[in-house]
């Protein structure tokens, strides 16, 4: 009785569960969900199961421990100086420039790898961007120009990340050349040696062009012209071939000329010489000369008085060696300006191709019984033909040039000096202030070749054709095209050293005084060939040779032209058109 007052009751003891009860299962009761196990026993987790886990713990313990002491105690101290002297730094993967080729396929600049000296064991490249080479042809300066290399301060950090173009095509088509630079990540030691490397970004090279020159044809022009000119006492001079069809540049070449390589290079022994070369090696000719032109614009004037219908090609005029101009102030003393020989009687063609002045004199300002351009539409149609103003091409640093307007003196020597017919006169011939670069003419001379579309000039092979009307008739140009053929056939042709068998050269000469006191002579070819189907024009100057030179432009060409004319066929797709009767 007692004993139940102190036995302690606990709430979960059921009096009426028996030990019978506690031992029924899914066997020995009835109505149990077998499927979802009910009356099914819970056993224990064995012993064995409990005691293999906890081996696994302890084993990744004392291993995780281990390499901790590791680590921290045992190469703590080594851990923390690599720690300390390594770093990651990130560099600039120099993307590979794109190769510059000429229409044939042949490299004109390219890119090398700068690796050690002969003799020496290393196979790592002494810079991290590739040195740009060029081809050793001479000539090809001005067109290809030259670029400036990456640069690092002091501490090696790059402030200029590309090969960057300067001048020429290296310039114009940079963009397109250049490629993008990668990243890459580098652990190095406080000795900078490379432990581990991770690139970021892989670079992109820049894209390969090709040129519209033959290389190898502008190398004989510059060679042509640049031993012509030494020879004969010239300053300089500039040459330019184009395709007539399409504008595009085959030859591009100016005397002298500066070295790509040098220049790259930075070898400051050339660039001084260079520098002080007061022939001006720097200076593009062929498209930021400006030269007095001289007899090469008659051509111009004459289908542009056909056009105008001033003249027809069969009235000739006469010209006694000069003409002669009433003096109104002193009639006794009539003004007379001279031709530089008296041609007689001459129509178009032969006024063309014996470059008569009084037949221009006549047909630009007027005399006689002739009617003249005048000085306003001279002006006006020598723009049509692209002279005095700059051409568009892509180069830097082109010049427009002057044909000469009474604004343009009116501007120049001021309101006391008015136009006078003079002035007319000498404007016709291509005289007074009269100033065009070879790169104006050789368009206007392929107008008058492919029938009177002005090409916009092309650098790049096959290129888009772009052109402009000069608004001539080819029936008008078609009788120049006769007369600068007469030129080099006739025994009084100006252009007869260009008369070469089996190669059919239509041409016209021009000499300009220049100078204070016309101590010195510009001397011009220009021209087209084939002349049956014209596929090529050409542009050439001599400059500033003492007056009285005789050997000029025309008799530089031959040698040229021979040289062309006993070139295979097959060697370049610019001479396929014309029939070699070598």
């Amino acid at each position: 009785m007692l004993g139940d007052l102190f036995r302690r009751k606990n709430p979960y003891t059921h009096s009426d569960l028996t030990p019978g009860d506690i031992f029924l299962d899914s066997s020995n009761l009835a109505g149990m969900a077998v499927e979802q196990f009910e009356g099914r026993i819970e056993k224990p987790v064995a012993s064995f199961a409990i005691f293999l886990v906890g081996v696994v713990f302890v084993l990744a313990a004392l291993i995780f421990g281990w390499r901790m002491f590791e680590l921290q105690v045992r190469k703590g101290a080594d851990y923390a100086l690599a720690a300390q002297e390594n770093r990651l730094v990130h560099s600039l993967l120099f993307a590979e420039r794109g190769v510059i080729y000429d229409r044939t396929g042949k490299e004109l600049a390219w890119n090398e790898a700068a690796f050690a000296a002969e003799g020496s064991t290393s196979t790592e490249p002494l810079l991290p961007y590739s040195l740009r080479r060029y081809s050793e042809l001479p000539g090809l300066a001005h067109v290809l120009g030259y670029v400036r290399y990456p640069k690092a301060d002091s501490s090696g950090v790059w402030w200029r990340t590309d090969l960057t173009g300067v001048s020429g095509a290296e310039l114009i088509f940079n963009d397109q050349m250049a490629g993008k630079n990668g990243t890459e990540m580098a652990e190095v030691d406080v000795r900078n040696v490379i432990h581990r490397r991770s690139l970021i970004e892989r670079p992109r090279g820049g894209r390969n062009i090709t040129l519209s020159i033959d290389a190898e044809m502008q190398s004989k022009l510059y060679t042509t012209l640049a031993q012509h000119a030494k020879q004969f006492n010239f300053v300089g001079g500039a040459g330019m071939i184009i395709d007539v069809t399409t504008g595009e540049i085959i030859a591009l070449t100016s005397v002298p000329e500066y070295s790509s390589q040098a220049l790259t290079s930075g070898d400051q022994t050339e660039v001084s010489s260079f520098s002080s070369d007061q022939r001006k090696p720097f200076l593009n000719r062929a498209l930021s000369g400006v030269y007095t032109p001289g007899s090469i614009v008659k051509p111009f004037f004459a289908a542009a008085a056909l056009q105008e219908g001033i003249i027809t090609p069969e009235k000739s005029i006469f010209s006694p060696g000069f003409i002669s101009i009433p003096n109104l102030y002193n009639p006794d003393k009539p003004s007379i300006i001279k031709d530089w020989r008296a041609h007689g009687w001459t129509a178009m063609r032969e006024a063309i191709s014996v470059s008569s002045d009084v037949y221009f004199f006549s047909i630009g300002g007027g005399y006689e019984d002739q009617e003249g351009l005048g000085i306003a539409r001279i002006n006006t149609w020598a723009r049509a033909f692209g002279l005095g103003r700059a051409t568009g091409f892509d180069f830097a640093g082109e010049a427009d040039g002057v044909i000469p307007t009474p604004a343009w003196k009116k501007e120049v020597f001021g309101e006391n000096e008015p136009w006078r017919l003079g002035d007319t006169y000498n404007t016709s011939i291509g005289q007074y202030g009269f100033q065009v670069t070879p790169a104006q003419m050789v368009r206007a001379v392929a107008a008058i070749a492919n029938g009177g579309r002005l090409p916009a000039l092309q650098i790049i092979a096959s290129s888009t054709p772009a052109y402009v009307s000069v608004g001539i008739s080819d029936e008008h140009l078609a009788v120049v095209r006769e007369g600068m053929r007469l030129a080099v056939t006739s025994d009084k042709g100006t252009a007869r050293a260009l008369n070469i068998p089996g190669f059919p050269i239509a041409g016209k000469t021009g000499t300009a005084e220049v100078g204070s006191k016309k101590q010195f002579m510009n001397s011009w070819v220009i021209g087209f060939w084939p002349y049956d189907k014209p596929k090529y024009a050409f542009a050439v100057v001599l400059e500033r040779a003492p007056a009285g030179t005789l050997s000029g432009a025309a008799p530089a060409m031959r040698g040229f032209f021979d040289w062309l004319a006993q070139r295979p066929v097959e060697a370049v797709s610019v001479v396929q058109d014309i029939e070699i009767a070598r």
